[in-house]
């Protein structure tokens, strides 16, 4: 396997890391997520602005991850990067958020998500929406579950289908939309908070995490890992605002409110009629079953390389593998049995929300990393230094305090359910702390 991800370092240039920058954020969001911006906005000119703002944030914060990923090469990500830092409780804490929280509702919403258009699209009646969504989680645990080639099959098949509803709704919606799209108020009387607006945006953008995984299978990172972030990241935002402003274009504000995620299926009805509509609608379908399939291929391994280390209640089980295919399979069906669990108890837009504000807690410690990581490296040269520090990983950090500020404010209820959640995997990792010390017949330490 060495030799393999060695030969795999020399291959990986500026096109292809781009491309996988782009094809890991564009998912559902930019699809299903207009409406909410808008209504949480007040009008069509915040909503933009909120998009942008969305997008500044993303970038800054891929950056800055991208320096941290470089200084601590190891697999599993975030929870490997606050553990180096902070010791073992904060990444316990923070594999446990993804392996309970962040995960599940993810796979929820983008299953509820799917289940609501595909619905639509058949004028079925609104009972199959939640029946359906959770059979495509379960499919698609299954798929994943007979082998990783069989769900990289899947991706790779659904990488195209996410590209071309965007392009053909951004193009003809602005050549054809004569629709007003500064100041066009939203219709509703909900009140206007332009923290939740950027909050529902960073669920479009979301994925940015894994751009900062490239760095050690690259050419050049020090050259080619920025450009691959800041490139991909701009064709991202820029896509974005485009659909945007060409819903806007075919639609009024408050018509594209109250479709909600069926506002694009919409706008392409409108500009290709109903069959035209619903080839674009079956492209944006694919597009959200191609970023599930993803999300239920990687999500499962943070439970599953925790459970490895005995973190996890059920650890024993969590980590087994299958004795046939390879695959981490208790991981995968526990992700998706959670996320099946939520979905009917909960809406997508809900599970959406709160899972950015849920892994956000800890994507800001992460950002604090670096400055951590400066000072115990002293002068001594780096293969990747992120652009114009300390402002891009001070506004990364400002601007997700600013997020998480105005969520506990607007929706104190659940932000404090998502503190919760969080604070009850103390007992456990106090748990695997006593037995490990138990097993070497040493005390109990508070943090390392």
């Amino acid at each position: 396997m060495e030799v393999q991800h060695r030969s795999l370092q020399k291959e990986v240039g500026l096109t292809l890391a781009t491309s996988l920058v782009i094809g890991t954020v564009i998912g559902s969001g930019i699809f299903m997520k207009p409406g909410k911006v808008i209504e949480y906005a007040g009008d069509s000119t915040l909503a933009l602005w909120a998009w942008i703002v969305g997008g500044l944030i993303t970038l800054a914060s891929g950056l800055t991850i991208a320096e941290v990923g470089t200084q601590i090469p190891k697999t599993g990500g975030l929870y490997v990067y606050l553990e180096e830092v902070y010791g073992k409780v904060w990444g316990f804490l923070a594999g446990w958020v993804q392996s309970v929280i962040y995960g599940p509702e993810v796979i929820g919403a983008l299953g509820l998500y799917f289940g609501s258009l595909l619905v639509h699209l058949f004028g079925w009646g609104a009972a199959w929406k939640l029946p359906i969504a959770v059979g495509t989680v379960l499919l698609l645990a299954v798929v994943n579950s007979l082998g990783t080639r069989y769900g990289g099959f899947v991706q790779t098949a659904a990488t195209l289908g996410k590209l071309v509803p965007i392009a053909l709704i951004a193009v003809f919606g602005m050549w054809k939309g004569n629709g007003q799209i500064w100041g066009a108020d939203s219709g509703v009387t909900t009140e206007i908070s332009f923290g939740a607006a950027v909050l529902a945006t960073l669920w479009a953008y979301d994925g940015w995490m894994l751009v900062g995984f490239m760095a050690g299978e690259m050419k050049n990172p020090a050259k080619v890992l920025p450009r691959a972030i800041i490139g991909g990241l701009l064709v991202v935002t820029l896509a974005y605002l485009s659909v945007n402003v060409a819903l806007l274009h075919l639609l009024p504000a408050s018509e594209i409110v109250r479709l909600g995620e069926n506002a694009a299926g919409a706008a392409a009805s409108h500009l290709f009629g109903e069959w035209g509509g619903r080839l674009i609608s079956v492209g944006i379908l694919v597009s959200i079953f191609g970023c599930l399939n993803g999300k239920i291929l990687a999500f499962p391994r943070v439970p599953f390389a925790m459970a490895e280390r005995g973190h996890l209640p059920g650890s024993r089980w969590l980590s087994r593998i299958h004795a046939a295919y390879g695959t981490p399979v208790a991981a995968i069906f526990s992700q998706a049995v959670i996320a099946v669990i939520l979905m009917v108890v909960s809406n997508p837009d809900h599970l959406s929300e709160l899972a950015i504000f849920s892994v956000y807690l800890f994507y800001i410690l992460a950002f604090v990393a670096l400055f951590i990581l400066r000072r115990r490296q002293g002068g001594r040269p780096r293969a990747y230094s992120v652009p114009l520090y300390p402002i891009v990983p001070l506004f990364a950090i400002a601007g997700s305090l600013y997020i998480l500020a105005s969520t506990l404010l607007t929706n104190p209820g659940n932000t404090l359910a998502a503190l919760a959640i969080t604070l009850l995997g103390l007992p456990f990792f106090r748990r695997g702390q006593r037995k490990e010390a138990a097993l070497r017949g040493e005390p109990v330490r508070a943090n390392r």
